[in-house]
């Protein structure tokens, strides 16, 4: 296995036709079937990456900025932004394109770490990433404080000693109502 490889050895692209059978109540293409989709190119870029099974660690973010209509031609572009010892963070961009007009735009992104395994199920290296461009970088370093975001919202959210009267201001302009008996 190489020890390095550059980011654009490993990026994946797919496009795909949203059909009817694709959609929600509202006639836009559902959430959970891109989610699906989106599942599936990062697996596909982390496996690309690392030469072997990938599983899906955890979703750091999905933004759904503008929604995708039938018939729209949706393309997703991924590519590994980070790596560490087994894990990879990938990235993916999903742009849908009105294929009457032309017209494209910026529907979604999103970040997914995926973990490479061997036939036994145990994490194994991957190779690290060789950066040749200010935009490789800045993904690497986002992605680092993404992951630094990560750990303290979750030291913070796993407090043992939380007290609701230390964290009554919070709620002050929110749409709440208490009723403490």
């Amino acid at each position: 296995m190489k020890k390095f490889k550059k980011v654009t050895d490993s990026q994946v692209v797919i496009s795909e036709l949203m059909l009817p059978s694709h959609s929600n109540f509202n006639g836009k293409i559902h959430g959970g079937y891109i989610l699906s989709l989106l599942d599936q190119i990062a697996f596909a870029c982390a496996s690309k990456h690392s030469g072997v099974y990938c599983v899906t660690a955890s979703v750091d973010t999905v933004d759904f900025l503008a929604p995708i209509e039938i018939g729209e031609l949706v393309t997703m572009k991924a590519s590994v932004n980070y790596t560490g010892n087994s894990s990879m963070v990938i990235g993916i961009r999903v742009e849908a394109e009105n294929i009457q007009t032309g017209a494209v735009k910026h529907c979604n992104s999103s970040h997914f770490t995926m973990v490479a395994k061997d036939d036994k199920g145990k994490s194994v290296n991957v190779p690290g990433l060789i950066l040749e461009t200010d935009n490789d970088i800045r993904r690497f370093v986002k992605a680092i404080k993404r992951y630094k975001m990560k750990l303290k919202r979750s030291r913070e959210f796993h407090e043992t000693d939380f007290s609701s009267d230390e964290y009554m201001h919070f709620l002050d302009g929110q749409n709440v109502k208490l009723e403490l008996n």
